[in-house]
């Protein structure tokens, strides 16, 4: 269970930063992800797809540390199996934060993560 601090920093900001581990130098690499929340489970698409390097990691070691606002708390990633879930969440990305900006920054829209908090 995520504590109450980081669920008001994380409604409070349009970016987390995460925190994965590089799956062949075994470093903390970190990057801004833009999120969608929904209830208990948080949203990440990576902006390359399924061939984003911290997406990569993140498969071959799911645990993850998340950053909203200074506060951190480490999770556990499950990849999107279905592709119906996928367009889901990119439908939801794209109303969050406008069809324009994802279509500029997105360049695969092929996988998302799952975490529960």
């Amino acid at each position: 269970m995520v504590d109450t601090e980081f669920l008001r920093n994380l409604a409070g900001t349009n970016e987390v930063e995460i925190t994965v581990t590089g799956r062949k130098s075994g470093r903390s690499i970190s990057t801004p992800v833009w999120f969608i929340q929904e209830a208990s489970k948080l949203y990440l698409v990576p902006v390359k797809g399924s061939d984003s390097n911290w997406y990569k990691n993140v498969l071959a070691k799911p645990e993850m540390q998340i950053a909203a606002k200074g506060t951190k708390v480490t999770l556990r990633a499950k990849p999107v199996s279905n592709s119906g879930t996928i367009n889901e969440v990119v439908e939801k990305l794209r109303s969050k934060y406008g069809a324009g900006e994802v279509k500029k920054y997105y360049s695969q829209l092929d996988a998302a993560l799952e975490l529960s908090l």
